[in-house]
């Protein structure tokens, strides 16, 4: 009966010092320790021979979000079936996990700004065209304005970000 009285009384002493230990390391390194965020899914849907696609795709996955590139045979009824107005569409569609839609090369630190405030009333952003300079149609130094738009379920848009320099982007 002590016997089994000592094995308990050092099993919780053993325990207890792990758990000091492990609360002393925590102290000492707290970045080890933090959860990590949980990357942002899109999947993305675009032309298997777009290269520009591919490099925006490829900046996505490097700023922390986790894609999956799809190549349907049909690119113009994905956009459709998610309401994008042929005046908002570009050369490559995303969707995140809660249906949000993200058309044409929109920066990645403006998609996740916009997942954060999720914004009322708003189905996605949109960057129409292929604007010079935007994410994956980068050419040198040169660099053309552009408005990223909010667009709402009635097909209207609004500006939700101007990015005037390529810094901006960021």
């Amino acid at each position: 009966m002590q016997i089994a009285f000592f094995r308990i009384a050092a099993a919780a002493l053993s325990a207890a010092a792990l758990c000091f230990t492990t609360g002393v390391l925590a102290a000492d390194k707290p970045q080890a320790l933090a959860t990590p965020t949980k990357p942002i899914a899109l999947e993305v849907f675009k032309s298997p021979t777009c290269s520009c696609c591919e490099k925006w795709v490829t900046q996505l996955d490097n700023q922390g979000f986790q894609t999956h590139v799809q190549h349907p045979a049909d690119l113009n009824q994905e956009k459709l079936k998610r309401k994008i107005a042929p005046r908002y569409q570009s050369c490559h569609t995303a969707v995140s996990v809660e249906g949000y839609i993200f058309e044409g090369h929109v920066p990645g630190p403006v998609i996740k700004r916009f997942l954060a405030e999720k914004p009322k009333g708003v189905i996605g952003l949109a960057v129409p065209g292929m604007p010079m300079g935007s994410p994956g149609m980068e050419m040198g130094d040169h660099f053309e304005p552009y408005d990223v738009l909010a667009l709402t379920a009635d097909g209207a848009s609004r500006v939700y970000a101007h990015i005037a320099s390529p810094k901006d982007q960021l």
